[in-house]
């Protein structure tokens, strides 16, 4: 396969500009507070697209693209639950748990906030949750990872575990060395790209004399919301994913970065308004799809994003716009490794081998602890079979059955405990392995329902059997009073 020279030259372009980024992050990276939470002085635009980006992810770019390519706009209830669920979180969580995190002796990580929160000097329940993070992290970088060699297979013509090792040498190298700064700076930059191409592709395609051509082919159940194979259960496991956001680790960090809670409100209308137009442009680019491709269908539909990029436009700017799927797998994938080599480092290695661990060392573990995640991430995304989406909801829904009860029940209620959320993260997190290895009837429903219902009611059971000590309450009185 001959690589357009145009489409090589864009790429390399950008990546050396995110590497750039990467090396100047290097540079104002001097403790640890800076490289797992950039010393919580990120502003509110930084914050918005970088919440947004590293959530969106591959998926936005491929997985979404993709459903709707094969299923129609019926795959739309997916964004609609995201969008209900990112509004919901901004509004409760955000400065909730900016507020909690400071007062909590400054906990950098989610484990660090629940340990100091319930005041667990045994260290059980940041064990069980760091145990629970690497887990699912795992699969969820995974997922990027595939998405990243699917890429690099489908542009440069690279065998699968070729481009599988490139990609994610590519990912992993900006991430090493730069930390926070450089994942919430290149984020912002891909979050910018990624609106773009999402508007520009549809519009072109949608113009094109040449969809015209696909309509008479379409099915008509194609356009529409609710067609004959929608079921209930079908629809409620759509609109579920947005119960993901209260538990996903690296999107709650950003909340935890900011430089001030006074900076959410206008954070969280920039990244309310970069959802909701990146949505509707993922699902535009679907059905954009279906019409291009309607008498010569692609062998893989998360592919169909590429493929428009390639038609529509000259390589120059095609290559900027396949670009664009580098950037949302990159902005997701960096933020899972960095959350992984926080916790590794915060919730692993200080905690437990070396108390008195200085930052230079510390930031040294956390760099390895990347390199370790990523090569068993890597070692999962071998099977060129692997489904972006898949990998997706699996996290998705373990992060958000685990951690979302937890969350919410440590911001709202004064008498949650230790033991109780101990429950909930294993509640929560077997519920999702046990409900995804069964299919048929009720368990076809997402398993992230479930899971995050039975953790609650696990959390909530537990903890009027085993309720708090009273300097665990007292401290949830003086956050409310700094709400």
């Amino acid at each position: 396969m001959t690589v357009e020279p145009a489409i090589l030259i864009t790429f390399v372009g950008y990546l050396v500009l995110m590497m750039g980024i990467g090396f100047w992050a290097y540079r104002a990276t001097d403790t640890v507070d800076d490289y797992i939470l950039g010393g919580r002085k990120m502003g509110p635009a930084v914050t918005a697209l970088s919440v947004g980006a590293s959530d969106m992810s591959g998926w936005l770019l491929l997985g979404l693209p993709g459903a709707v390519y094969l299923g129609g706009l019926g795959e739309a209830w997916i964004g609609i639950g995201l969008l209900i669920g990112a509004w919901l979180n901004w509004l409760f969580v955000a400065k909730r748990l900016r507020i909690y995190t400071q007062l909590a002796d400054n906990a950098l990580t989610l484990p660090d906030f629940f340990e100091k929160r319930f005041q667990d000097n045994q260290g059980y329940l940041k064990l069980v949750s760091a145990i629970t993070i690497l887990v699912f992290f795992t699969f969820y970088a995974s997922s990027g990872m595939v998405g990243g060699a699917i890429l690099f297979e489908k542009v440069f013509g690279l065998d699968y575990n070729v481009a599988l090792v490139i990609g994610s040498a590519i990912i992993v190298g900006y991430t090493f060395i730069g930390g926070f700064f450089a994942v919430s700076w290149t984020d912002f930059f891909q979050g910018c790209l990624m609106l773009i191409a999402l508007l520009i592709i549809p519009f072109a395609i949608f113009t094109s004399p040449d969809s015209h051509t696909g309509v008479e082919l379409l099915d008509p159940a194609m356009l529409t919301l609710i067609n004959d194979e929608t079921t209930v259960i079908g629809l409620l496991s759509l609109g579920a994913w947005g119960l993901g956001y209260f538990g996903q680790p690296h999107i709650l960090s950003r909340f935890m970065a900011i430089g001030s809670a006074k900076d959410l409100p206008l954070s969280r209308r920039i990244a309310m308004s970069w959802m909701v137009i990146s949505l509707f442009g993922a699902l535009a680019t679907g059905l954009a799809g279906s019409l291009y491709f309607a008498q010569d269908p692609l062998a893989n539909p998360e592919t169909v994003f590429i493929h428009l990029a390639q038609a529509a436009f000259n390589p120059w700017i095609g290559g900027l716009l396949i670009a664009a799927i580098l950037s949302a797998i990159m902005s997701t994938i960096d933020s899972q490794l960095l959350v992984c080599s926080s916790v590794i480092t915060e919730d692993f290695y200080r905690k437990w081998l070396r108390p008195k661990a200085d930052d230079r060392e510390l930031m040294m573990v956390g760099r390895l602890g990347v390199l370790a995640i990523a090569v068993i991430a890597g070692i999962i995304a071998l099977n060129p079979g692997s489904s972006v989406l898949g990998l997706v909801s699996y996290a998705w829904a373990g992060f958000g059955a685990a951690f979302g009860p937890v969350v919410l029940l440590s911001l709202f209620w004064r008498q949650y405990s230790r033991n109780g959320a101990i429950a909930t993260i294993i509640v929560g997190a077997l519920t999702v392995v046990w409900w995804k290895s069964i299919s048929g009837g009720i368990f076809d429903l997402y398993e992230i329902l479930p899971g995050f219902i039975l953790a609650t009611v696990a959390g909530v059971l537990v903890s009027l059997v085993s309720p708090p000590k009273a300097p665990i309450t007292a401290q949830f009185e003086e956050f409310k009073t700094q709400l």
